[in-house]
């Protein structure tokens, strides 16, 4: 009992250690009417990105042409959302092994909003890092959810830039937030001086296991966890692009 105590204090640790995080906010991509937003802790990529849910929805990182890219992520049709480019002018090929983990997948209307997080380096994709960086990419948005040759589609190129989120106002958010009760039956408020955008929840080892977006644009968020297994989670609570992390337990 007491190794694992101290296995989950580790864990705890090294997460508020490397507190420091990225993100590039949400960047329009073209006139695709898609947006696409990064964010990088210590550990992992987060993916979030808006588009038509009529069409597949494409994204390469590393290089601003079909034969420069290293990686894909694309939503579609299929349950693939890992890509490997084709480099020439044919579409790309799913990857045998998919690093995308994808925690929301829902629709609105029109639009289709997907989060998916995977590890900062795996083998045969593109590496992020979480540092203060331009990653050129390019994007295209299909004329139906099929993976198809990007001729015909609305497609370009761009960069995005991953800009450090750690601040003043984060460490005025690290003294002003709030979860309580904890432990709990499930049942979390958390309360804030600023407004809460998002809260990510991940195992104690550091698997995202649940994404949940605030719809009130208010400073504080019931969190329901009453359908997970009892035992210590931690969440990263996003408010104004900032980022800091709680670590709570269901009993």
């Amino acid at each position: 009992m007491k190794r694992k105590l101290l296995i989950l204090l580790g864990a705890f640790f090294m997460f508020n250690a490397n507190a420091q995080t990225t993100s590039t906010g949400v960047t329009t991509l073209g006139s695709t009417g898609m947006t696409l937003k990064i964010d990088t802790d210590a550990t992992n990529v987060t993916l979030t990105l808006t588009g038509s849910s009529t069409s597949f929805l494409a994204v390469g990182f590393g290089g601003t042409s079909m034969s420069a890219v290293t990686d894909m992520f694309i939503w579609n049709s299929t349950s693939n959302r890992d890509y490997t480019p084709s480099g020439g002018q044919s579409a790309p090929s799913a990857d045998a092994s998919q690093s995308w983990t994808v925690s929301s997948d829902v629709v609105s209307g029109s639009t289709r909003t997907v989060v998916a997080t995977r590890p900062l380096a795996s083998i045969g994709d593109y590496t992020f890092t979480n540092t203060a960086v331009s990653i050129p990419i390019i994007f295209a948005k299909g004329t139906s959810t099929s993976i198809a040759q990007h001729a015909g589609n609305t497609s370009a190129r761009g960069s995005l830039t991953l800009n450090s989120v750690l601040s003043n106002d984060g460490f005025v958010l690290e003294r002003t937030t709030s979860v309580y009760p904890n432990p709990s039956n499930g049942n979390f408020k958390i309360t804030s001086s600023q407004v809460i955008d998002e809260v990510a929840v991940y195992s104690i080892t550091g698997k995202l296991v649940r994404v949940l977006k605030s719809t009130t644009n208010e400073s504080e968020f019931q969190l329901n966890l009453s359908d997970m297994e009892k035992g210590v989670y931690l969440v990263e609570i996003t408010s104004q692009s900032q980022k800091i992390w709680r670590k709570i337990a269901i009993e």
